[in-house]
């Protein structure tokens, strides 16, 4: 499968997200600078992470990302233990959808007081 190069030329055109990893896993281990793998991430993670930001920008359904946390599982586990990059970019996609989850409740139940509470003043209006 392709991979897709981090390395300072292209940094401008990746997601803050990617390069902020990039540039921990550098930080943490500067070994890592001389294995290939720690500098590239395979284009399944990336079309993953991208599928997943849209999804959440564009507030699909929760079956929908449902379905993107199962092809995440699929993804780590094809995914080859040397590949770091991979492995954090999958782990904060999946982060990110359950923590989408938890941010989605309370706007859902704050419209719902919303609600009524229009439509209690929509029927105390009529009422006078």
């Amino acid at each position: 499968m392709p991979d897709i190069p981090t390395y300072p030329e292209f940094i401008q055109l990746l997601d803050d997200d990617i390069v902020l990893l990039t540039a921990l896993i550098l930080t943490v281990n500067p070994k890592c600078r001389t294995n290939d793998y720690n500098v590239f991430i395979s284009q399944l993670t990336l079309s993953l992470y991208l599928m997943t930001q849209c999804q959440l920008k564009l507030r699909h359904s929760m079956t929908s990302l449902a379905q993107t946390l199962d092809y995440i599982k699929v993804a780590q586990r094809r995914c080859p233990a040397q590949c770091t990059l991979d492995h954090l970019t999958l782990k904060l996609t999946k982060r990110k959808v359950l923590s989408y989850d938890l941010t989605l409740k309370p706007v859902l139940i704050g419209l719902a007081v919303l609600t009524r509470v229009k439509r209690y003043l929509f029927l105390d209006n009529d009422a006078t």
